[in-house]
């Protein structure tokens, strides 16, 4: 993306976004509350119409083809109450025309994919919130589509769930192989998650600084990483970088 910008009204939100996200990369963005953070993962999705500059994924700028290309995770599971987990899980599946045998059956091969074995018949109420957002997930993951847009996906669960979350997503990242592009607030999360964390300034929102992860092996827990050195400093210069930008 190049020269993204746009505004609600006489209030600018974007001011000129450059960007790049190669293929089966996770870059995730963080900035303050309100920089316009959620409004550039739309506009990339072909949610909302682009005011100015240009987006394109896998080359083609079309909002069609933004669309067509991405799936949207907002922070909410949007689950429906009355479906089964399985179900849930096989709405896109069924939305491409997919009968309801075949949906359930890779819906349900996901969901153990996940971690969710023995819970496919569960009703969203029935599960925990962790679990209801696996469960979108898979939904996320059964769309097909090359890119993923994560908005905030852990924001209302509690630390111990958010940081189990954040390893199992490295994980399931890892094995899948999306161009993924996560919206987060937590600078931690962004860098443990992220191959790279494009940091935003306050509204009206620019690029202000990239910083690559420390990127731990697959051997490593998530307690080792975050508490390394490298992942220490790159920590301090993100926190450094977005209060000079406050």
């Amino acid at each position: 993306m190049a020269g993204v910008r746009h505004r609600f009204g006489p209030t600018e939100v974007l001011a000129g976004i450059d960007l790049e996200v190669g293929a089966g990369e996770t870059v995730a963005l963080v900035g303050p509350s309100g920089c316009g953070k959620s409004t550039l993962l739309e506009l990339i999705g072909g949610l909302q119409a682009l005011q100015a500059g240009t987006i394109a994924v896998a080359g083609d700028p079309s909002p069609g083809a933004r669309t067509a290309r991405s799936t949207w995770m907002p922070q909410s599971d949007m689950l429906m109450p009355w479906k089964r987990a399985v179900d849930n899980a096989a709405v896109a599946l069924r939305l491409a025309g997919l009968d309801g045998r075949e949906s359930r059956r890779r819906a349900s091969e996901m969901l153990d994919h996940l971690g969710l074995t023995g819970f496919a018949g569960a009703l969203p109420r029935e599960l925990s919130g962790g679990m209801r957002q696996r469960v979108a997930f898979a939904r996320t993951l059964l769309a097909g589509t090359p890119v993923l847009l994560l908005d905030e996906p852990f924001a209302a669960l509690d630390a111990i769930t958010r940081g189990e979350l954040q390893s199992w997503l490295v994980a399931t990242l890892a094995s899948e192989q999306r161009t993924t592009i996560l919206v987060t607030h937590d600078v931690e999360e962004a860098l443990y998650v992220a191959d790279r964390v494009a940091l935003l300034s306050p509204r009206p929102a620019r690029v202000t600084a990239t910083i690559r992860s420390p990127r731990a092996d697959a051997e490593t827990t998530r307690a080792e990483a975050i508490s390394r050195s490298p992942f220490v400093a790159a920590r301090a210069e993100a926190l450094n970088a977005l209060g000079a930008a406050a």
